[in-house]
């Protein structure tokens, strides 16, 4: 082999990386970056959640302050009148190299003259803006807001004040009589007229089922009789009340002007409150701002739920919460208690383990339609059939109501519970479980009074999370008793007081169907940040008072390990 040939395959010298300095590697080993790292991830979050709850609080809580009202007059010569509510760039208007232009929204409100509430303005259009002090804000019970000048009240026919000044000055003195009129009518017309209703088809359906079961019963039957009977008569007084108290409530009456000329007659009973909003001082605005925030949490939807109350909403949220954990905690807890502390472990142990886990991750409209076919159809059914013959082909459970969807939502975070069960029993140290018996206690008594008051902690945060998935869902609840409206509550004076079969109303369903069903999205807006508001406000509260309770008990059985 030539000396060439040996030189070529000699191995030439190789290229090494420069070696990491020692302070960098240091660094890297001393695991600063991803302190760094997941810090700065947390304040994201943090940054994100806490940007999304000022921007809830500023739309939600602004929207009860009461705007002052602005009179534009147009280039064309026309007039409106109404509330500035947003201003906005044209799009396109910056085009061909041209200036951007701008519009502003204006609420007009009298959508029974304008057919809209809402009209986009371009400020190019616009002559002048002045803020009228006689300009007056209506909030009515139909029809939305009426921005304008009052022009005269009557008493039937009569004129009792003409005028602006001197029509605001008696409609703020009458203002209050007339809202205790209608108070006193819709008393009328909801509890007592429903009582009497709910008693006659009580009596009703009492002779029905009478006559099913061929019962020979004359004393009952005429006792039944006496109180259909009875029931009609009172109700015969209550509508000629009821006939004498509207015609009182239609006397009263007030004629508005808006910015056009047009006047409107309206009802002084039917205005929920009126004001002028560019002569409020401060102390003016806060009382039409509290007014506004006491209306929302306990008064009733009105205007297809984009104006009045949210408090069947809360009610409804409420009370589905405190039913569903009845409902989830025993059962969540004492199937951990099985699978911990008394089963075998095993391979069927383990394909229960996977199975629960399996369910949490199962989408929640699936449990509603399981909800609908086995609570609804089947349970509801055969217990119409067995206990309310009488109301059939009507269902009594065999619908959606407060119950199914209770337990539907139960059925959806019973996972959550037994998982959190499971772990705050496996924590627990196995000397406890071992001295416990040695001491004579059998089994059960260790768990009671031992394992359950150690695990409390854990067995809390298991019904928190269940309570915040639960309070938040909506999906399965639209199919198994949520809706738009109910007209009464699943709690009345009626025995048996607590009417599980009934439908209610969601706050979650509630922000849906506003936002996204409403006929008129604009003007609905508020109540979808108002609502928002509101829910977050009931989860954390129920979590707040959860944790209280877990954090205590931790602090008792501290020596637990939980």
């Amino acid at each position: 082999m030539s000396i060439r040939a040996t030189a070529n395959r000699l191995p030439g010298p190789a290229t090494v990386p420069a070696p990491m300095s020692r302070a960098a590697a240091g660094f890297w080993a001393s695991g600063v970056p991803f302190i760094w790292l997941t810090g700065g991830t947390l304040a994201i979050c943090l940054i994100m959640i806490g940007g999304l709850l000022a921007h809830i609080l500023m739309r939600g809580l602004g929207s009860f302050w009461p705007a002052e009202v602005a009179e534009l007059r147009l280039k064309n010569g026309s007039v409106l009148l109404g509330e500035i509510w947003d201003r906005e760039t044209i799009p396109g208007s910056a085009e061909e190299g041209g200036e951007d232009k701008t519009r502003l929204q204006l609420r007009v409100g009298n959508r029974d003259l304008y057919g809209v509430d809402f009209r986009w303005i371009d400020d190019s259009d616009i002559e002048s803006i002045t803020r009228p002090v006689d300009a007056a804000t209506v909030e009515r019970r139909e029809w939305g807001n009426f921005y304008g000048r009052p022009v005269e009240l009557r008493q039937g026919d009569e004129p009792v004040a003409s005028g602006s000044d001197a029509t605001w000055n008696a409609l703020r003195v009458r203002l209050p009589e007339a809202r205790a009129l209608h108070a006193r009518i819709r008393t009328i017309e909801r509890d007592e007229i429903g009582r009497i209703n709910f008693r006659i088809e009580k009596a009703r359906l009492g002779l029905r089922g009478l006559e099913l079961r061929s019962s020979a019963s004359p004393d009952k039957r005429a006792e039944l009789e006496r109180e259909v009977v009875g029931g009609q008569q009172r109700y015969e007084e209550l509508a000629h009340e009821l006939e004498r108290l509207y015609g009182e409530m239609r006397g009263e009456r007030i004629v508005l002007a808006e910015a056009g000329g047009r006047t409107k007659e309206l009802a002084v009973a039917e205005i929920v409150r009126a004001f002028r909003a560019n002569e409020l001082g401060f102390v003016g605005r806060v009382r039409v701002y509290g007014s506004r925030v006491w209306e929302f949490v306990s008064g009733e939807p009105r205007e297809s739920n984009t104006e009045g109350g949210i408090f069947p909403a809360i009610f409804g949220t409420f009370l589905m919460v405190v039913l569903m954990s009845l409902a989830v905690v025993p059962f969540g807890v004492l199937a951990a208690i099985y699978l911990r502390e008394y089963a075998v472990q095993g391979a069927l142990v383990r394909a229960v383990r996977i199975a629960v886990n399996n369910l949490a991750g199962v989408p929640s409209i699936v449990f509603g339609v399981f909800g609908l076919g086995f609570f609804v159809y089947f349970l509801g059914g055969t217990i119409d059939q067995l206990f309310y013959p009488e109301r059939l082909p009507t269902p009594t459970f065999g619908t959606g109501g407060i119950l199914w969807a209770s337990l539907t939502l139960a059925l959806l975070t019973v996972p959550v519970v037994i998982v959190a069960t499971e772990e705050a029993l496996a924590a627990i140290p196995r000397e406890v479980r071992e001295g416990s018996l040695a001491l004579g206690a059998t089994q059960w008594e260790t768990i009671r009074r031992v394992l359950l008051p150690a695990s409390l902690p854990g067995i809390l945060t298991g019904a928190i999370l269940a309570m915040a998935r639960g309070a938040g869902e909506v999906a399965p609840l639209m199919i198994t008793g949520v809706v738009k409206l109910a007209p009464t509550l699943p709690l009345d004076g009626e025995w048996p007081f607590l009417h599980l079969e009934r439908k209610f109303m969601h706050l979650g369903f509630h922000i849906y169907d506003v936002g996204f069903q409403s006929p008129n999205v604009e003007a609905a807006k508020p109540m979808v940040y108002t609502t928002t508001l509101l829910l977050l406000a009931v989860v954390l509260i129920v979590n707040v008072f959860a944790i209280t309770v877990r954090n205590r008990l931790r602090r008792r059985h501290r020596q637990s390990g939980v």
